[in-house]
């Protein structure tokens, strides 16, 4: 089983991880997931479909499937959320929209109990397995923050800096828009898109922090790995069921009948 602890000392050294993206408000769905073998699972509380409830049920869901650690994409910069997050039994946060290390700076202090920071102490649920010791639990949480606009990517290297954060998380369709891209994935801005992802990654580099990135498959993410990205996230279950639901039915209304292809014979 796959401890808060140990995923907070593979994210440190900078060892490499994959993890699974969740948005559907599905717990038994969570559970067979994160069976599978991934090192992290993480809830998409920003633009997920489901509410506090569902969080906690979803982290619950991650952690009976006893091998991967869950993670929040809590839905804003803010101490709230954090601390409703890690309460709930997170073993870390990725939090949106850092433009300074200001932001990220932040974002630590929210994660982080006195005097490290202002996390207020009612760990509920994550008391039963984080802590409940507040330094035990400052030494577990990981932080990471995520590099999806301009301003950030233009901070890059000083956010990477920010003391107590562990990680730098690209939001690629964001910061594909955040580089002048009509649309996430815009073939126009390729060259710039690129030359963002190196830098994102050689400030967490430079700065002795892991790097992660959204993918959207398996291959995107083992190439990721390959050049200067320390962990991967493969998305995400409501991209997967429609994909699969698609192949198959595909599957069972094609013809090798030409005639049939066209609309039939005359």
């Amino acid at each position: 089983m796959s401890t808060a602890s140990d995923f907070a000392r593979t994210i440190r050294r900078r060892e490499r991880a994959v993890g699974y993206w969740i948005t559907l408000d599905a717990p038994p769905a969570t559970e067979r997931i994160a069976r599978l073998g991934y090192d992290y699972v993480c809830l998409d509380a920003q633009h997920g479909l489901f509410g506090y409830q569902g969080m906690m049920t979803g982290l619950l869901a991650i952690d009976a499937g006893q091998t991967s650690a869950g993670l929040v994409r809590v839905e804003a910069n803010d101490i709230t959320p954090i601390g409703k997050a890690l309460d709930a039994g997170a073993a870390g946060v990725i939090v949106p929209l850092v433009d300074t290390a200001e932001d990220a700076a932040s974002a630590v202090r929210s994660a982080k109990y006195p005097p490290h920071g202002r996390r207020s102490y009612g760990p509920m649920r994550s008391s039963l397995r984080i802590g409940p010791v507040p330094a035990d639990a400052n030494d577990t949480t990981i932080v990471l923050a995520m590099i999806e606009t301009p301003d950030g990517l233009a901070n890059v290297e000083a956010i990477a800096a920010t003391p107590g954060l562990d990680g730098l998380y690209v939001g690629p369709s964001d910061l594909c828009i955040a580089v002048g891209g009509a649309y996430p994935g815009d073939p126009a801005v390729q060259e710039a898109f690129d030359a963002a992802l190196v830098r994102v990654a050689a400030a967490a580099e430079a700065a002795g922090i892991a790097a992660g990135i959204h993918t959207p498959h398996g291959d995107v993410a083992r190439q990721r790995l390959a050049t200067g990205y320390t962990f991967a996230t493969v998305a995400g279950d409501l991209n997967h069921l429609e994909a699969a639901a698609r192949d198959h039915l595909q599957r069972a209304t094609a013809t090798d009948d030409p005639d049939a292809t066209a609309g039939g014979a005359a």
